[in-house]
């Protein structure tokens, strides 16, 4: 394992039909880590064969990224689902996306839940352990991808699930650890230059800091960048050649978590191409 490994990933796939958002091929040149959208927020099997496929090519692990189904809304907004509910959305979800990734003799190995219901996976314990128990029941071995310092993130490890831990490169904190909520105006960090300041004084700190300047202790495994965001493959080309330059090696998912359960993901994977030059 790399002396300082880390994994940045995006959010991706996350079109409609002629609809598209963000540019998935430019941001599959840079991350390492993709998150599809699976038919609940955004995602049409075209649309997510297409990206599984990019992202195959690319040697980017693949992760499925459900939501509340929530078109419309783009699954920002909250839904009063049952436990059975969810984890039935849960399931329909990624297991699209492993179907569609079978297409292309690919395979989903992390979870990371999307928008209002990762939002509030963090707060509700509830909510986080049905997240985690539709993933075990799927396949145990899914690694999810979990916000720090986050109930969702407690829930991973207590169901026994492969955990790694997630910071935003463009997203500001609260005091108790939390997004502040998109409707503020100092929800979103906008920039390169900005962006990687926040990373870094989180990454070097071990810990979130808050726009208060609260500091919370926690690892960080992973750093995501929106890919709806019009800088966004600014900010993630900018992240990639400042980390490899400050002696990060930035890696597949699987490969974060080590040990033969890391090996056998990353071997379902093609090996990651050197991306380190500048696109």
């Amino acid at each position: 394992m790399p002396d300082k490994p880390i994994n940045l990933n995006a959010d991706l796939g996350e079109g409609f039909g002629p609809w598209r958002m963000g540019d998935d091929a430019a941001m599959l040149e840079i991350v390492t880590s993709a998150n599809i959208a699976c038919g609940g927020h955004a995602g049409d099997p075209d649309t997510m064969r297409h990206t599984v496929r990019l992202a195959q090519q690319r040697g980017v692990s693949i992760g499925a990224h459900p939501s509340y189904p929530d078109l419309q809304g783009f699954g920002r907004r909250a839904m009063a689902l049952s436990p059975a509910e969810l984890e039935s959305q849960i399931a329909f979800q990624i297991g699209a996306l492993a179907g569609i990734a079978a297409l292309e003799a690919a395979r989903v190995t992390h979870v990371k839940p999307h928008g209002a219901l990762n939002n509030l996976a963090c707060v509700d314990r509830s909510v986080a352990d049905t997240i985690c128990r539709a993933m075990r029941a799927i396949d145990p071995a899914l690694i999810l991808l979990a916000p720090a310092a986050s109930q969702l993130l407690v829930a991973g490890h207590a169901a026994g699930l492969e955990v790694v831990e997630e910071i935003f490169a463009d997203r500001a904190y609260l005091p108790d650890g939390q997004l502040v909520p998109r409707s503020r105006p100092d929800a979103m960090i906008h920039g390169p230059a900005a962006c990687l300041a926040h990373v870094l004084a989180m990454l070097e700190a071990g810990a979130l800091i808050a726009v208060d300047g609260t500091r919370i202790a926690t690892p960080i495994g992973s750093i995501c960048v929106h890919g709806d965001n019009p800088d966004a493959v600014g900010v993630a080309r900018h992240l990639r050649q400042e980390l490899a330059a400050g002696g990060y090696e930035l890696v597949p998912l699987p490969q974060m978590i080590g040990g033969p359960a890391g090996s056998s993901l990353l071997a379902m994977q093609r090996p990651i191409a050197s991306k380190l030059a500048p696109a």
